[in-house]
This record gives structure tokens, C-alpha cells and sequence, in this order.
């Protein structure tokens, strides 16, 4: 049996075409957990069980595979999923090889460590075992130097201080309309990103308070002269501020343009994904 655990945040527009590709590419016998917060209560009987549960992401998750513990065996399998993704493969047993875990790590986003919830694969038995926790708290390195923790950082930390191996699930994307977002994974995740939110990537916004920070250090009056120092150094900082302001706001907007497009290639292309494995050449280097 495969139990997986969702959640859908103010918006159903995903609930139709996870759950298509959910039965295209999962176990005949399989369940699907969610919760479903702001959404009509009509949508409740496509799942197995659905709630509008309170809290952050990470914690719905966790009180979700509370759930399917109820009723479920160890060696039964479980899959965390976003409500924005989904397999577009076969899914079965074979994807853990030899781990107990198999989840997306998102290296591309400024060296992302974690496990990622958008599409995480183990059993019962072992995230319990381990008493598994989707929130943040564990922090690593990013790219940038700059410390960062984010939903799996708790995870992280547990299989690292247990030394627990597990398989990450890298970008498989041949062609990309964006570094981060729409990306396939293994070969057998789609995850589109920021499915229900704002589309500002964390990588961007890392970035950008980078500059911040750094343009009081190219400052040409010393420190040490009160006044001309310290106000040349507050229009650096104001200056680097609007104008990483500017991009965040730019790449949300482009983004939000993209969003939509692929969307519509999910709602009315049974293989859409192709655009993103197939050779480059074959759509001149861009999927559209």
C-alpha cells in the first residue's frame, strides 16, 4: 500500500491534475492524505481523508502521517508530495533502491542539502522510526556563505547525526525555462514551485540582501568621519536595496508569466513534462 500525504493551500486548480497523474503513475492500492485549507468542502471526497488543518506547511505534513499511522503497516510506503507535484512515472518500491529514503534535493537553489517535501519517498516504519520532522531548525551552508535553514531542515539533521544514507533526487531538466522552477526530478517528479504562493525564489532574495550588505563595505569615505561616512554609507545601502527590490519584483513577475503557460500545457498535454526531457533541439532549445 502507498499512502501519500498532500497539501492544497486557497487554491484547488492542482487537486485535478495531481491526482490524475497520481493515478496514471501510482499503485492501483494507494491513498491520498490532505490538507485542504480554504478550498470547498465538496473537493474532501476525491481523498482518502481531508482536513483543514491548522499550522505551517512542515507541520501539516507531520500531523498528516500521523494520520496514515493510524491505519497503515510499517513496510507500507509514503510519499510526501506539494500540492504543485506529482510522479510522472511509474512509482513503486524500486525508487528507494537500497535507502530508506528517496526525496528531491534542490542543489540548484543556491546548494540546497535537505530532503525536500515536495516529492519525498520511505516507508511508515522508518519515518517514525526516526520520528520524522519536516520543519526547519537544522541550518547548512549555502553557496553564498550565507546560513539558511528551510522546510526539511529538521530531516536533514536527523539522518545526519544518525548517519543515515538516503538518495537524493537531482534536476533532471534538459531544457529549463527557469533555474528553480518546473523542474523534474529523477526522471520521475514534476514539481512546479511556489504553486501557491508568490513566485519569489529564495536564491534571489538570498542574493540580493548579499548586495545589501555588501555595499556599505565599498563605501570611499572612512567610517571613522561621523557624518559623511555614515550617510554615504546609508545611501549605499538604500540604493542596493531598491534595486534588488527592482529584480525580486522583475523575476516574480516573469515567473508568475511562465507559471501560467506551463500550467496550461498540464491541463491539456498528458505528457507535458517531454518539453522539459526531450533533446533541446527539438523545440530550438526552448520547450514552448
Amino acid at each position: 500500500m502507498l499512502h501519500v500525504v498532500t497539501v492544497h493551500w486557497q487554491d484547488e486548480a492542482w487537486i485535478e491534475p495531481q491526482l490524475r497523474f497520481l493515478r496514471e503513475n501510482a499503485p492501483t492500492d494507494h491513498r491520498v492524505y490532505a490538507s485542504l485549507n480554504g478550498i470547498d468542502d465538496s473537493f474532501s471526497s476525491q481523498f482518502h481523508y481531508a482536513a483543514d488543518l491548522e499550522g505551517m506547511h512542515a507541520s501539516k505534513l507531520n500531523q498528516l502521517a500521523e494520520v496514515v499511522r493510524e491505519d497503515a503497516d510499517p513496510d507500507d510506503l509514503l510519499l510526501f508530495l506539494d500540492g504543485d507535484a506529482f510522479p510522472i512515472a511509474p512509482l513503486d518500491r524500486d525508487l528507494l533502491g537500497d535507502f530508506p529514503l528517496a526525496a528531491v534535493r534542490r542543489s540548484e537553489n543556491l546548494g540546497d542539502r535537505q530532503p525536500h517535501p515536495c516529492f519525498c519517498l520511505t516507508t511508515v516504519g522508518f519515518w517514525f522510526d526516526i520520528e520524522g520532522d519536516w520543519r526547519r531548525g537544522y541550518e547548512w551552508e549555502s553557496s553564498i556563505g550565507v546560513p539558511v535553514t528551510d522546510v526539511g531542515g529538521n530531516l536533514l539533521g536527523n539522518l545526519t547525526e544518525r548517519d543515515i544514507a538516503w538518495r537524493p533526487l537531482l534536476r533532471s531538466n534538459r531544457v529549463n525555462l527557469d533555474p528553480l522552477w518546473f523542474g523534474i526530478y529523477g526522471d520521475v517528479a514534476y514539481h512546479h514551485g511556489a504553486g501557491f504562493r508568490r513566485k519569489v525564489a529564495r536564491h534571489v532574495e538570498l542574493v540580493g540582501s548579499s548586495e545589501v550588505r555588501a555595499a556599505t563595505h565599498k563605501a570611499l569615505i572612512p567610517a571613522s568621519v561621523p557624518v559623511l561616512g555614515r550617510a554615504e554609507r546609508s545611501v549605499r545601502s538604500r540604493v542596493a536595496r531598491r534595486n534588488a527590490d527592482r529584480r525580486v519584483e522583475a523575476a516574480a513577475q516573469e515567473s508568475e508569466l511562465l507559471s501560467r503557460e506551463v500550467f496550461g500545457w498540464i491541463q491539456t498535454e498528458p505528457d507535458f513534462y517531454r518539453r522539459f526531457l526531450d533533446d533541446p533541439a527539438v523545440h530550438g532549445g526552448d520547450p514552448r
